[in-house]
Formats: structure tokens, sequence, C-alpha cells
């Protein structure tokens, strides 16, 4: 039986063109991963506003169909609306804060 030297790096098994191109590909997103992450989270807060627009008193069209929502949205509404700038949960029926 060989003895192996565990202190010796073990090889890369990707060839050196993929380690490249995941390189490249980290150079050319990097930049943008920042506004990229920025816009999901602007996306996000509408779409919990247009979700909890309805309990929080502004007109919503479209409230039938984010009604059976809410309970999953429920668990993100604490950090939702610390974030807008509310300090206290604005519903009476909702004790998240």
């Amino acid at each position: 039986m060989e003895n192996r030297d565990i202190t010796k790096p073990i090889r890369n098994i990707e060839p050196w063109w993929q380690r490249f191109a995941a390189g490249l590909n980290e150079f050319y997103h990097a930049p943008y991963r920042q506004t990229m992450a920025r816009a999901a989270r602007d996306e996000e807060d509408f779409f919990m506003l247009l979700m909890f627009a309805e309990s929080l008193g502004i007109d919503n069209p479209a409230s039938f169909y984010t009604l059976e929502l809410q309970p999953l949205f429920l668990e993100n509404f604490h950090e939702w609306h610390t974030r807008m700038g509310m300090d206290r949960c604005p519903f009476d029926h909702v004790g998240c804060c």
C-alpha cells in the first residue's frame, strides 16, 4: 500500500480553460452584482407593497389575487416594514414587533 503525503495540495481536476472561463465570468459580472441585488430588492419591496396595500389602506385592484399570498409572505413582513421606515407594524392583527 502506498503512503500518501497529506500535506501536498490536491491538484485541481478542472482544466485550465474552465478555470479561465470562470475567472472571466466573475470579472465581467462582479461590478454589476450589487446593482442587480438592489434591483431585485426594489422589485421585492414593490411586490410586498402590492400584496399588503389593501391592508395598509391603499386601494389595490389586484387585492383579490394577492390576498391568498399574504400568509406566505407574512414572515418577511417585519423585514419589509422596517426597511420602508415603519418602526412598528401597521397592523393590529399581526404581532411581528
